[in-house]
């Protein structure tokens, strides 16, 4: 169960992590289109795409960190009784059944 818990979590990391690349790319693509269409200057569309790229560090850098919660997680759990972890299984079926669809 462990190991099922552990890999949702990496499956919403890389959901996480796939979320920021494509919103610093779409972004990006459209400062590029506005420094062609001459809405920005050339050197205002350098800038923001250096805050971007600093933003997506930074997110990235923050779903990094979930990985040391996964382990107090994982600690919780094995603390957990029969009946909590009862609750926490149907809880993430029921997650696993939604992504499905």
């Amino acid at each position: 169960m462990i190991e099922k818990f552990s890999d949702d979590l990496k499956k919403i990391f890389l959901a996480g992590v796939g979320a920021v690349a494509v919103t610093a790319e779409k972004s990006g693509e459209m400062i590029d289109k506005l420094v062609e269409k001459g809405q920005l200057t050339v050197e205002q569309g350098k800038v923001l795409n250096e805050e971007l790229k600093h933003n997506a560090k930074k997110t990235v850098k923050n779903v990094f960190d979930l990985d040391d919660s996964a382990e107090s997680i994982a600690k919780r759990m094995d603390s957990m009784s029969q009946e909590e972890l009862a609750v926490l299984r149907a809880k993430l079926a029921a997650l696993d059944r939604s992504e499905e669809v």
